[in-house]
């Protein structure tokens, strides 16, 4: 699907950040979620600047960060161009903001915590609560761990590896952000404000290594958990522990629809498979 300038999400008139950076976030989805494809021409630094009402040197500003961040190459006389080349880690929360604006939003979610969903959803729930987006259904699923048992990760990194201190305060972040995703999410049903709008959580045995998510079926995102030794505070104690660092981990996107490629669509088949596997065998609903 190609995109003109006029066709570009508007400026947010109350976000605090310079109109330079909020060209280059509105760019930015556009290029991630194919609006632009590889190898395409954006809209010319004179249609950006009548677009957005802002002088050429601020949409300069905004193509040099894209740049930087290697999304665009500029050609001479010719203006800029999405890198034919964009396969690198990508950030998940302009997949999300652009799935919530179809008439229907799944998403699947495996990992640690739900902490970097959460925060991607935020805006868009915000949104229909605004009725600035308006979905006829959401489908959030949510795998997380169940610490109910002792496992390799979380645990001690002395002489005691299992603690069931160092499990409950593994249990409390990995059920924090699910509960406020679900609560969120099923209070836009209760207000009438989607049609149908469930959020599910369920459970399972086995530590989280990685991070998969799911989007409308149509997109993947994975990625890796490195383990860490750390030391963090319990009953305001020191204690040495072996953990996950989940936020701020690259994520790598496979989609569907490359004609010349199957693989990103197999991906994304298999993911859904495994996805569907756990949660339907050994995955229970959290106890309250």
């Amino acid at each position: 699907m190609n995109a003109n300038a006029d066709s570009l999400d508007g400026l947010d008139p109350d976000d605090p950040r310079p109109a330079s950076q909020q060209i280059a976030n509105v760019l930015r989805a556009a290029i991630l979620t194919r609006r632009f494809q590889p190898g395409e021409r954006l809209p010319s630094q004179n249609e950006l600047a009548e677009r957005y009402g802002v002088a050429r040197e601020t949409v300069k500003s905004a193509l040099r960060i894209l740049r930087d961040e290697r999304l665009v190459v500029s050609r001479q006389g010719s203006g800029a161009f999405v890198r034919a080349q964009t396969e690198r880690p990508v950030g998940l929360r302009p997949h999300i903001e652009a799935a919530f604006e179809r008439k229907h939003v799944s998403i699947d979610f495996a990992g640690f915590s739900s902490e970097t969903l959460h925060g991607a959803l935020t805006e868009p729930l915000d949104k229909i609560r605004a009725g600035r987006l308006t979905p006829e259904s959401i489908a959030v699923r949510i795998l997380i761990p169940d610490h109910s048992q002792p496992a390799a990760v979380p645990s001690r990194a002395d002489e005691q590896p299992d603690d069931p201190a160092v499990r409950a305060r593994a249990d409390r972040i990995s059920r924090r952000h699910a509960e406020a995703i679900t609560d969120s999410v099923r209070e836009l049903g209760d207000l009438g404000l989607v049609q149908s709008a469930t959020a599910e959580v369920r459970q399972h045995g086995t530590a989280a290594l990685f991070k998969v998510y799911i989007i409308n079926n149509t997109e993947a995102f994975f990625g890796f958990y490195p383990v860490v030794r750390h030391t963090v505070t319990i009953d305001k104690q020191s204690v040495p522990i072996f953990d996950v660092l989940g936020k701020d981990v690259p994520l790598f996107h496979f989609a569907t629809g490359d004609e010349d490629d199957d693989m990103p669509a197999l991906y994304v088949q298999q993911a859904r498979a495994w996805f569907d596997s756990v949660w339907t065998t050994i995955a229970r609903e959290p106890d309250a």
